[in-house]
């Protein structure tokens, strides 16, 4: 039995799976914390990734490894390969003003690299580093990601030569082109304010390329959302719906996509297709706060909306809490319109709460079917999946039948395939059992009302 190891180095952990390279059952495990913030000195990843590792037994007995993890950020390395500064993760928004400048200064994003720049992209963090720590811009001699970085610290690497990434995580930085997978030296140039052309950029690896590693081999590993869609055996027709931090819809493509409209990021996945995909910064933090100020836990709040009729009795929830991405409102904030004496009630705001999650998120489904990439039926993951009302829900609002596989680390059980693949030069297909599927009645009204609300509050406060 040849076993392989899957990493998920998260924004909050890391996650590190033993796994049967045949069947892909996960043999044992660990985890170890994350510390919070927006920026964070990549030594506690290392520190995190040696602690799991020892919680899960150790590596003597595997053959390969890959590394999934948090997308974008910015790891700046320095000539000697030390980090120049701590690591700007993609949900570090101070570089919004500078994600405004780049859209103005280059007219063809989306066609360049697939997507509009962003605060979350790395291209936009190195302009905000040439910008507002000019000193430190001038050190850069290469720039990773954080996947890129905890790699080329498992290989036990020295030179920046040795760094290497895969074209889905590559996707994500804003100057790479996944089409011609290759990287935009002009638009990197354009992001630090100088001549790049002799930064070190990771080698992008094809998807089944390993290099060496200390006793095991390295596969190319991936950004977390492909690293999922591998995890989930998504193929290309099939979409996932991550409900977590973030609200992420993935659908694989068989063919690349553009959106100048900046909605959809098009990103490429990890096995040569592509991932156009939507992300929110509000996700199941939404259904906290409706639980904290309801004053009860998560299973009271999804027995009062499932008790509500669909609707909310005209409540509608707009969950802009901490601004958002998509649609690109950094400023925006949360709004609850409709209410009336008779329809404000527990029940229909837990309703509301649910409703607004999934009208959010449904504003995504619906920016990627716009571009032609069908989206026939969901498979819903993260922390938001376990709220019943969102699972039972979830279908009337986004109308299609939906999948709920069993709960799993879905981004290091990717990182894993893609170990057996790189092992044994052929994709495994492992079964992934114990799926549940929901399907119900359509409201498509409920979708209708959020996004003539939504568009409403634009409009009435010139964001």
């Amino acid at each position: 039995m040849a076993l392989v190891a899957g990493v998920d180095t998260s924004t909050q952990s890391c996650k590190v799976l033993i796994v049967d390279a045949d069947s892909g059952e996960v043999v044992r495990q660990g985890a170890a914390s994350h510390p919070d913030g927006t920026e964070v000195s990549p030594q506690h990843w290392w520190t995190a990734f040696e602690e799991a590792v020892a919680q899960a037994g150790g590596l003597d007995d595997v053959e390969a490894l890959s590394v999934g993890g948090q997308q974008h950020g910015m790891v700046a390395l320095d000539a000697d390969g030390e980090v120049i500064r701590d690591a700007l993760l993609w949900n570090d928004t101070r570089s919004a003003g500078a994600a405004a400048d780049l859209r103005e200064e280059f007219d063809d994003w989306a066609g360049a690299v697939g997507h509009l720049p962003l605060a979350s992209f790395t291209q936009t963090k190195l302009r905000w580093l040439a910008d507002n720590e000019p000193e430190n811009a001038e050190k850069v001699a290469a720039v990773a990601l954080p996947h890129d970085w905890l790699t080329w610290q498992i290989r036990g690497a020295k030179s920046l030569d040795d760094l290497v990434t895969d074209r889905s995580d590559a996707s994500g930085t804003g100057y790479f082109d996944s089409v011609a997978n290759e990287y935009r030296r002009d638009l990197l140039s354009l992001a630090l304010r100088r001549d790049a052309s002799d930064v070190v950029l990771p080698r992008v690896l094809r998807p089944d390329e390993g290099v060496e590693g200390p006793g095991f081999i390295v596969g190319p590993g991936a950004g977390d959302n492909a690293g999922a869609a591998l995890g989930l055996g998504l193929a290309p027709g099939q979409t996932s719906l991550s409900i977590g931090t973030s609200g992420v819809v993935a659908a694989v493509s068989a063919t690349p996509t553009a959106d100048r409209t900046g909605m959809v990021n098009g990103f490429a996945d990890c096995t040569g297709a592509w991932l156009p995909l939507t992300a929110t910064i509000n996700a199941a933090r939404i259904l906290d706060a409706a639980r904290k100020v309801l004053g009860i836990d998560f299973d009271e709040l999804a027995r009062l909306a499932l008790a509500a009729e669909p609707g909310a009795g005209g409540l509608t929830l707009v969950p802009w809490f901490e601004g958002e991405r998509t649609p690109n409102l950094p400023d925006a904030s949360a709004s609850m319109v409709g209410m009336t004496l008779a329809n404000f009630t527990p029940g229909n705001v837990a309703r509301a709460a649910v409703e607004g999650l999934l009208g959010l998120l449904g504003t995504g489904v619906d920016a990627v079917r716009a571009l032609g990439v069908e989206v026939e039926r969901i498979t819903l993951i993260g922390g938001g999946a376990k709220s019943e009302a969102v699972r039972k829900i979830a279908p009337q609002v986004l109308g299609v039948a939906v999948d709920v596989p069993p709960p799993a680390e879905y981004v290091a059980l990717g990182a894993a395939r893609q170990a057996a693949w790189v092992l044994t030069g052929e994709l495994p297909q492992w079964e992934l059992a114990g799926s549940e599927t929901y399907e119900a009645e359509p409201t498509p009204e409920v979708m209708e009302r959020y996004r003539a609300e939504a568009d409403r509050i634009v409009q009435s406060h010139g964001w």
